[in-house]
């Protein structure tokens, strides 16, 4: 029994909708993470969840990898969970190694910005106490006349 082409590509995209929703929910249950765990763990979810693998070379149908791993395992249904297993394992090898290569891009990078944020906020850091500060803005130009004082109005 064949599938028309129409059914195939319609279950398809009710899959990648399924499948966004779950990165979705995912996505939302990992945030609280550290940024080095919380990034893998997306990483290997979206691999699990956006791998497809070849079900019959013949007609060429894929299939999620996911998918035809469990339902060959548990069900015992057909001999393509090594083939599937492989597949994720691939993707998942270009994948973490495309995440490490933009690791590496971006680690000194932040490390540039942040050494640059504390030497500014170094420079900015006044270790002297509030009434120094005062005592030293009272030596400022606030007379307009010898011995007459203008009354100067805080901004907000």
């Amino acid at each position: 029994m064949s599938m028309p082409y129409t059914d195939y590509s319609l279950a398809w995209a009710v899959y990648g909708v399924a499948a966004l929703g779950c990165l979705l929910v995912w996505f939302r249950a990992t945030r609280w993470m550290w940024r080095w765990l919380r990034e893998p763990l997306r990483l290997l979810a979206a691999i699990l969840l956006l791998t497809p693998t070849i079900v019959d070379p013949a007609k060429e149908l894929f299939a999620p990898a996911v998918a035809i791993t469990a339902m060959d395992v548990l069900l015992k249904v057909g001999n393509n969970a090594w083939r599937a297993v492989a597949d994720l394992a691939l993707y998942g090898l270009i994948a973490f190694a495309l995440y490490l290569l933009l690791v590496a891009i971006r680690w000194p990078l932040e490390r540039r910005k942040r050494a640059a944020r504390q030497t500014t906020a170094a420079a900015d850091d006044d270790p002297r106490t509030l009434r120094e500060r005062m005592a030293d803005d009272e030596d400022d130009d606030y007379f307009s006349q010898p011995g007459r004082r203008v009354r100067t109005e805080p901004r907000l």
